[in-house]
């Protein structure tokens, strides 16, 4: 355990930044298995109105640091693809 007070305050302020960041990956992955659930059923416009959320909840976790923004391009771009490739 820390004896110094400026390294007790960094261990609390990583805690409370791992606990924001831990949520936001689990939101976003909520959201991405309900695409993916849109896009089995066939549902193109369940899928698209689902891509359209996820898309702009990954979007905030890149501008945030979070995610590093060529992993949230990626991310977006495969679920795009898979949307378009609803018949």
């Amino acid at each position: 355990m820390a004896n110094i007070k400026s390294a007790k305050k960094r261990i609390l302020v990583s805690k409370k930044k791992e606990l924001r960041n831990k949520s936001t990956k689990s939101k976003v992955k909520t959201l991405v298995k309900k695409v993916e659930a849109a896009i089995e059923a066939g549902n193109k416009a369940e899928a698209e109105e689902a891509l359209r959320v996820v898309t702009s909840e990954i979007s905030k976790a890149a501008s945030k640091g979070i995610y590093h923004k060529n992993t949230a391009s990626r991310k977006i771009s495969r679920l795009t693809l898979a949307v378009n490739k609803i018949a």
